[in-house]
Parts: structure tokens; sequence; C-alpha cells
């Protein structure tokens, strides 16, 4: 179905399926996109989301791309015509049978029967790569950290949880560069949120640091008022300025300090979570967790303008 098409009949009425609301969540190897969507999805609740991850449609597995003269970032090393066919089955609120690959251990295992509820988040590798995939999502987020954090945080996941070598890690960080620039890199400039994760001016942090977050909020979609509501709150925690992206487009800018006082980032975050009339939960209990016991108050806050459109799309 051309990607016109796709746009055209998600805004038809559907009597046997409701069209549920798509958002994809895009960016590198270890860009933090699954760290992201597991507290979207916490805070929206099981019954109420489903999430895929659209590297489940590598076509070799981890064995096989050894001999391969391209890594999984290239769109000829995955089902992209598949993926698409799928997204666009989801998005006017149909099932599909989806393959799955399995990080751990490189293999690609059973497939797996998706329905769609009201909402949808895709993450991955490429969810952004093609129009048709485009036309599919109602917000589009785009995960851009700097690249020597991205490599701190892909260094220790697949040494930890891969059981890759250092020197294994940073070698295939460079086979990979080429691809990521022509395919991984480009997505960010269909995306209507760019997040960037980074250390807070004048401090010497690592990847294990509270890192600061600047949200690029590009004028694709409509940022209904959180402008308003961040402008009562401390300005200490989070800042909204007007400033032109790397194309030269205007964009707000939202930056949430990672040093700010806990106690202003957490009456941030409680604002937003009553404005978003997610009921009577706790954002701290839901939001912010980036594994190990460990907490970012400015994650809770970028998953919580993240969650203020998905639920604004409705």
């Amino acid at each position: 179905m051309p990607h016109k098409v796709i746009r055209m009949e998600r805004t038809r009425d559907h009597s046997s399926a409701r069209r549920p609301v798509m958002v994809a969540i895009a960016g590198d190897s270890a860009a933090g996109k699954t760290t992201l969507t597991k507290g979207i999805a916490a805070a929206l609740g099981a019954s109420r989301v489903t999430t895929i991850c659209v590297d489940d449609y590598h076509r070799y597995d981890r064995q096989e791309r050894k001999g391969l003269p391209f890594t999984a970032l290239h769109p000829r090393c995955n089902y992209v015509e598949i993926m698409e066919q799928h997204l666009q089955l989801l998005a006017t609120g149909q099932p599909i049978l989806k393959p799955v690959y399995d990080h751990d251990t490189g293999q690609l295992t059973r497939p797996e029967l998706v329905e769609p509820r009201e909402f949808v988040i895709v993450e991955g590798l490429l969810p952004l790569y093609s129009k048709l995939t485009r036309a599919c999502f109602d917000i589009a987020v785009y995960l851009d950290p700097p690249e020597r954090i991205r490599r701190e945080w892909k260094v220790s996941r697949d040494v930890r949880k891969r059981g890759y070598t250092v020197d294994q890690v940073l070698a295939e960080l460079e086979r990979r560069e080429p691809e990521s620039a022509q395919f991984i890199r480009p997505q960010r400039a269909h995306a209507d949120i760019v997040v960037r994760f980074a250390p807070a001016e004048g401090h010497d942090d690592t990847s294990n640091s509270p890192l600061s977050v600047e949200l690029m909020l590009r004028p694709t979609v409509r940022h209904t008022g959180l402008r308003g509501l961040l402008a009562e709150i401390g300005q200490r925690t989070v800042q909204l300025r007007l400033i032109r992206d790397e194309d030269g487009i205007p964009v707000d800018a939202l930056h949430v300090h990672g040093y700010a006082p806990r106690e202003e980032s957490r009456m941030v975050q409680k604002a937003i979570w009553s404005r978003l009339g997610l009921g009577d939960g706790d954002p701290v209990a839901t939001l912010g967790d980036v594994g190990n016991g460990r907490r970012s108050e400015s994650l809770a806050i970028t998953q919580l303008v993240v969650l203020d459109h998905l639920l604004r799309a409705t």
C-alpha cells in the first residue's frame, strides 16, 4: 500500500478495528530506545499498550552475519518489506505474526502473534527508514546521544549482557559506522521529537552520571500545552527556548538539567503526570528507571513529555 494511501486509510472510521496510536522510537544501537520505551509502556499499563522491536525483522542470525559484507544496520540485512506490511496492519488495528530475534543469543526464534492495543510503541534501528513506515506513525522520536556516551553504553551492555569482549564491541562499532551514517542517522530528520542525553555543561560526566537531556520539539506535530505548564514550574530544572536545529528549522528546545535538585525534578514530574490524567499513581514508581537500581530524573521527564504527545494523539 503506498504511503499516501496508508495515511488516508488511518483517518477512516473502522467498525471492525479501532485505530491505535502509533509511536516510533528510533536510534542507533544502545542509544537508549528500550529504556525509554519501558517506562512509557509501564506508565500506560499492560492492558493499553503493545510494544514491538523492528530489529526482530533481521534477515540473518548473528552467526550468519559474520560472513556478510554488511551489518545489521543495513536494510539488506532486514526484511524491510515485511516490516512495512506489518506496520500497516498494526496501524489499521489488525494483528500480525511477528518474527522474533533473540538479542541475548543472536538467534531467530519462533514468531509470535501480536495484537495492537490502544497504543503501539515501535522501537528499533529502522522504524523511520522508508516513507511507508513513517506514514504509519502518529509520533516519531529519535534518540541522539553524543557518540562518546552511546559507545560507552554499547560497550557496557554488550559485554555485560551479550558476551562480547570490549575489543569485539569497539571493532563492530567501527565496522558499523558507515552504515550508521547512511541508514540510521538520516532518520533523525523525520522525527517529531529528538532526544539528546548528554553531560551537563561544566561537568566531566560519564555514562553513569546524572545526564541532562535536551528535547527538540520539531514543528511537524503540535506540542500543545506543555509550554504554559513548564513556564509555571522550576526554571532550574526545565528551560524552554527557541533554537535552530541542524537543518536550520526553528525548534523549541526543552532542556532538563541532570543536576537540578531532586525535589524540583519530582515537582515537574508530578505536575505533568497530573495533567495526563493517568490516575493517582506515582510517576516516581514508574518512570526514570535506567536499570541496576538507578534512576534518572531527566529520563522520567522525557518519558512524560512523550506520554503527553501520545495521549493527546488520541
